[in-house]
């Protein structure tokens, strides 16, 4: 019986000793277990870049626009470029503070705007100068233009005295003596129409109707309509605004702001990218007289 006991006792002893090496075995001491990384550093990962939303016409605002956006991310700012077909909702979406600036007009259309409506718009700086054209269907000279023939302007208040204007310095009609950019004329102050149907109708839709108009017709198209239709000034123009005129001083294209946001650091980044010679080079090499840069 005692050696019963004894060899029974010794079975639970060496069960006891294969146990605890068994539970030494699976469970890995602190020592060994394996390390958690520590997070990284907050400072090391990226910092988010700042919106900078603008409106522009595609052509060539908003491609211009596309064209400085790494400039912009390497000074920390997101530029999103909404593109308006109409020179009306870019200024209420800025005045509204759905955008931080937009970049399609000039001075004259701008300060007309703010007048009938009330807004507080200003330049922050001018980028661009668009050369109003002469454009035909059938019509490869002026001289060619035939009695009665239709001629087709844009109706804005700024876009339609200087469409009136280059016609008159083209020899097409006759405007007071004292007709200027300042003062503005419309086509009820032509003195002398020479025998044309002179018609003003919305600039957006002017490249449409000249295309379906009957042959013989002109119109008077903005820079970035005529570039959007598919028109080259120096290949399809019958006569242009010059480059060194008062218009083209007057009719620069602008980045326009809320009044009061001209000097805050992301306008003034986006000045200082789209006022660059790298930007003038693309103006250049993709517009083939069409826009011309003021810088």
């Amino acid at each position: 019986m005692k050696k019963t006991l004894t060899i029974i006792l010794a079975l639970v002893l060496a069960l006891g000793v294969l146990a605890g090496c068994g539970s030494s075995a699976s469970t890995p001491s602190a020592s060994e277990a394996p390390a958690t990384e520590a997070p990284a550093d907050a400072s090391e990962a990226p910092a988010a870049l700042t919106p900078l939303v603008v409106g522009a016409s595609s052509t060539p605002h908003a491609e211009i626009l596309e064209s400085v956006k790494d400039v912009l991310a390497a000074e920390g700012y997101d530029l999103q470029v909404v593109v308006y077909d109409d020179y009306v909702l870019p200024n209420t979406a800025l005045a509204d503070g759905e955008l931080d600036a937009n970049y399609f007009q000039h001075t004259p259309y701008l300060n007309s705007f703010n007048a009938s409506n009330g807004t507080d718009l200003v330049s922050a700086a001018k980028i661009h100068y668009e050369p109003f054209g002469i454009y035909g269907n059938g019509v490869s000279d002026l001289s060619e233009l035939q009695p009665g023939a239709t001629i087709i302007i844009p109706a804005d208040d700024s876009n339609e005295t200087r469409a009136l204007l280059l016609l008159q310095q083209e020899g097409l009609i006759e405007l007071p003596e004292d007709a200027s950019l300042e003062k503005g004329v419309t086509v009820l102050d032509i003195v002398d129409d020479h025998g044309y149907n002179v018609q003003a109708v919305q600039a957006d839709t002017v490249p449409a109707q000249l295309k379906n108009s009957d042959e013989g017709t002109i119109a008077v198209i903005n820079g970035n309509y005529a570039l959007q239709a598919g028109y080259s000034v120096a290949k399809d123009a019958l006569a242009t605004e010059n480059t060194d005129s008062e218009a083209a001083e007057t009719y620069a294209n602008v980045v326009a702001v809320r009044a009061g946001d001209e000097n805050s650091e992301k306008i003034q980044a986006l000045v200082k990218a789209l006022q660059s010679d790298a930007v003038k080079q693309f103006i250049t090499e993709t517009y083939d007289g069409s826009v011309v840069a003021l810088f």
